[in-house]
């Protein structure tokens, strides 16, 4: 079945899907720059979109399922005994959004016993709503999604995040090979590469320098669309993730043999 069947989605994938769009019409009525910019310790913009973003998120998700654990950008983590650990980036991408760019998205994921089962990634100006649930596939705008099936680095498009943490690391040489092997480079960047390489429109993501709120939910959306994502160093994503390879199974298994072990 290529068309999403709303039947098929559990409760916790339709309040991930409720969530991500209340939090769509506040992250827009906000675009426009009618808000204030405060910046936190870590020396990061905070917006009263991203604030209130997640408070509605959490409203919903908790109202719904009480007995969970919530673990957001902007207000932290509760229930740290909880078996289900809802991951929340309300807007992932708040330097463009301050700067008016569409590259922002709002980020859901459901992490059951560890492991990160549910993901909601919506691309609130660009009109993307991808979704993905363990063992029922990825969508995205109700239409499924599959990763691409060229496995020859020469053909291969690539696209690349944080190039300043990477050009720091002692691995910067590898990553140039595979830069000069691929057919194209680009740095899409956010959530968006994310979305062409579940759809099939690019082959591989590489990038450093995240935090598992940013990625949680695209990992799950990137595996069931047919591909691998991990971190550099071939671990599955978890709580600790700092840096993301993401392609199609055979290409990252080539890649992986060439950029493991170079940074974390």
């Amino acid at each position: 079945m290529n068309v999403f069947d709303d039947s098929r989605a559990s409760p916790e994938l339709r309040t991930a899907l409720d969530a991500a769009r209340a939090a769509a019409e506040i992250s827009r009525d906000y675009y426009a720059g009618n808000f204030t910019v405060t910046t936190k310790e870590d020396l990061t913009p905070v917006t009263q979109a991203d604030v209130e973003c997640e408070q509605k998120i959490r409203e919903i998700v908790l109202e719904r399922f009480p007995e969970h654990g919530f673990y957001g950008e902007e207000t932290g983590r509760t229930r740290d005994d909880a078996d289900s650990l809802w991951l929340v980036d309300p807007i992932d991408g708040t330097k463009g959004f301050v700067r008016q760019y569409p590259f922002f998205s709002t980020q859901i994921a459901l992490m059951r016993g560890g492991e990160i089962v549910l993901g909601v990634s919506s691309g609130t100006m660009m009109d993307e709503l991808a979704w993905a649930e363990k063992g029922r596939g990825a969508w995205l705008n109700g239409e499924r999604l599959t990763v691409s099936d060229i496995h020859d680095m020469d053909r291969a498009a690539v696209s690349t995040g944080n190039l300043k943490s990477l050009a720091q690391s002692d691995g910067w040489s590898r990553l140039g090979e595979v830069v000069a092997r691929a057919d194209r480079i680009r740095g899409y960047g956010d959530f968006y590469h994310y979305h062409l390489l579940a759809a099939g429109k690019i082959e591989a993501v590489i990038e450093s320098d995240v935090n598992v709120l940013d990625i949680a939910a695209l990992s799950v959306i990137v595996t069931e669309a047919g591909g691998v994502f991990s971190d550099l160093n071939g671990a599955p994503v978890g709580l600790e993730t700092r840096s993301v390879l993401a392609a199609n199974p055979e290409l990252h298994a080539i890649y992986l043999e060439r950029l493991r072990g170079w940074i974390t």
